[in-house]
């Protein structure tokens, strides 16, 4: 079995400097490197993603398991074998501790990535959507481990919402009885993924950074559960996906997989892979749209956090599990 040591996160030189120095980092998972996207683009959006990080003055720390080790903030060759790699899995927050044990390498999912960035100490995750309840809950059973995962991980994570093919008011209604809390950035509305709005409301509303670095600023004061919070960002409406399309090729889809018998964790890559077909990649597009929308906000985020705990004689670096 590992030791403690071993299985201890091994943070890159640039993101242990910042966190020692309280400068502003951003954690970005890495599935959407090995898993979401095609070759060789994959590799240039990771790039690109950090590159937006930078541009808005914070450190990325993109997260990953290389070898049974976890790491936060990869160089250029680790960057590259996650792209490249056909070994390298897909970890959930649940498959860290086999992997570890295993020696394997894998990609890490929302779950896993905020679960390590918390443990580095980072404050702030980006990402595209979250996982949450799947339509037909009632029957399958089936909810991302998401959401449970971050109703103990005190961390902001930055999403256009949750995926649209999921069931958005159950997931909300989920997020609601985890005491996870839920903002809208600059939307009345909570966001569907490849769609500006999914038609369900918010309770609460933001405006700039420094509201949200507020926010965060306030769950610390309360202490209590160590529960996320979720910063709701549109994308753009230039940018979605065509609403009417949208909801004619889910409707499609959601008839294909009952004839087809297509149940449980097999849905979500199902219509995620028909919506692109069918779209002739535009669904793809509308969800790059959306990552680099949520990039950008959550590095302003992270700048706003650190310049608000330097003025208030905050301590240097953040607290490590």
């Amino acid at each position: 079995m590992p030791d403690t040591e071993a299985t201890a996160a091994q943070l890159s030189p640039e993101v242990r400097e910042a966190l020692a120095t309280g400068r502003p980092v951003v954690a970005l998972e890495s599935t959407i490197i090995a898993h979401g996207l095609p070759r060789p683009r994959n590799l240039a959006v990771a790039e690109e993603l950090e590159g937006l990080v930078r541009s808005g003055g914070a450190v990325p720390a993109t997260v990953a398991v290389l070898d049974g080790r976890p790491h936060v903030g990869l160089d250029r060759g680790q960057l590259e074998r996650v792209a490249r790699d056909n070994a390298v899995r897909k970890l959930g927050q649940r498959d860290l501790a086999p992997a570890l044990a295993a020696g394997a390498s894998g990609a890490t999912t929302v779950s896993a990535t905020a679960f390590l960035a918390a443990r580095a100490g980072i404050r702030v995750f980006a990402t595209g959507g979250l996982g949450g309840v799947h339509r037909g809950w009632t029957v399958s059973q089936d909810e991302s481990a998401d959401l449970r995962l971050l109703a103990g991980t005190r961390i902001t994570v930055v999403c256009a919402g949750v995926k649209s093919i999921l069931d958005v008011p159950a997931t909300l209604q989920r997020l609601e009885t985890l005491g996870v809390s839920v903002v809208g950035y600059r939307t009345e509305r909570f966001p569907g993924f490849y769609l500006a709005s999914s038609g369900e409301p918010v309770d609460w509303t933001v405006g700039t950074p420094e509201e949200v670095a507020s926010v965060m600023a306030a769950q610390d004061a309360l202490g209590g559960p160590e529960a996320a919070l979720i910063v709701a960002n549109p994308v753009p409406e230039a940018e979605q996906l065509d609403p009417e399309l949208h909801d004619r090729l889910l409707a499609e889809a959601l008839e294909e997989c009952a004839e087809r018998g297509i149940t449980g964790q097999a849905v979500t890559p199902f219509l995620l892979d028909l919506l692109m077909r069918r779209t002739e990649g535009a669904s793809l597009e509308a969800n790059l749209a959306a990552v680099r929308g949520n990039v950008r906000l959550a590095a302003r985020i992270a700048g706003a956090r650190a310049a608000a705990r330097a003025g208030a004689g905050g301590s240097r670096g953040e607290e490590r599990a």
